[in-house]
């Protein structure tokens, strides 16, 4: 006896045809559901949430939570950034150049993706546009220097007896470093680029009014070949976490975008870290010749003289 509501099975019909042709014929509705991008922190190759839970709603699009970093997050972010470093500044300086190059063509494969994200912080189309083109040109331009570093700033000096005596650069460590609130991505890379080249690690805090494209740039770094822990990018209040970088006895020195802080430099000097406040205008970061210079990458490097004897 049939049930009332399925369909009859004509006879003969195997039923594998049935079912392929009532499936064929039958009416399916397909749900379209969006799947809104969680804007993370990149710690230690990683893409944790903030340990405390938090987030924040940028200035530029308030309707979006963004991960907010804390201070345990820094220091999460400092443990990682120690074997980051190590790693980093012992490969040669032509594998670092190569790895940035690599970093260069990840921008150019996620172009439109990072175009949406900068408009997602104000930026319109154009704007956008540039300021991608400007980022992309920038570490094509770094990935040049690490393998040129000991020829243009070290050198071997003239001094009296029988020695030669070589003066070699060595990075300095873990460095901080505060990014202006715009330009969001190509103010984050004009910092932290120059920091790369010199064989440091890096703990970057994003943009806070638009966090997006600098934190999307976590993306590209994972696939560029960087070893864990060499850059580090967070989210989060800028008056919360500067005080923190400053004062952290294991971030060997700092760059914070922006006129110097007094409180800042107290507790820089607390614990004798390098400090360098960078006061560029908004409109010089666009500038070539503004941020592609030795300038930028030689307060972040040490000079270490060896003293050889001449054979008599």
């Amino acid at each position: 006896m049939r049930r009332e509501g399925l369909p009859r099975i004509a006879c003969g019909v195997p039923r594998s045809d049935f079912l392929h042709r009532a499936a064929a014929t039958a009416n399916v509705v397909l749900m379209s559901v969006p799947v809104r991008k969680t804007y993370k922190l990149f710690v230690g190759g990683k893409f944790p949430r903030s340990e405390s839970g938090r987030s924040f709603q940028p200035a530029s699009a308030p309707l979006i939570n963004v991960a907010r970093g804390s201070r345990k997050d820094l220091r999460d972010a400092v443990v990682a950034a120690r074997p980051g470093f190590k790693a980093w500044s012992s490969s040669s300086a032509y594998l670092r150049g190569q790895i940035l190059y690599r970093l260069a063509e990840m921008l150019e494969t996620r172009r439109e993706a990072l175009v949406a994200e900068l408009r997602q912080g104000g930026l319109k189309s154009g704007a956008a546009q540039k300021e991608l083109d400007a980022s992309i040109a920038l570490v094509t331009w770094y990935a040049g220097m690490p393998d040129k570093l000991q020829s243009l700033l070290g050198s071997q000096n003239a001094v009296q007896g029988p020695f030669f005596a070589f003066s070699t650069v060595e990075p300095t460590g873990v460095v901080g470093v505060v990014a202006p609130e715009t330009p969001s991505l190509l103010g984050l890379l004009a910092l932290v680029l120059p920091v790369l080249a010199g064989g440091n690690a890096v703990i970057a805090l994003c943009s806070e009014t638009a966090p997006f494209a600098g934190l999307a740039l976590g993306e590209a770094l994972a696939t560029s070949d960087f070893p864990a822990g060499t850059i580090n990018l967070l989210a989060g209040h800028r008056r919360e976490l500067l005080p923190h970088f400053a004062a952290h006895r294991d971030i060997d020195a700092l760059l914070v975008a922006g006129k110097p802080e007094a409180a800042v430099g107290q507790a820089a000097a607390d614990n004798c870290k390098r400090l360098r406040f960078c006061d560029v205008p908004a409109a010089d970061w666009t500038k070539p010749e503004a941020v592609r210079s030795l300038s930028w990458i030689e307060p972040f490097v040490e000079l270490k003289t060896l003293w050889h004897p001449v054979a008599q």
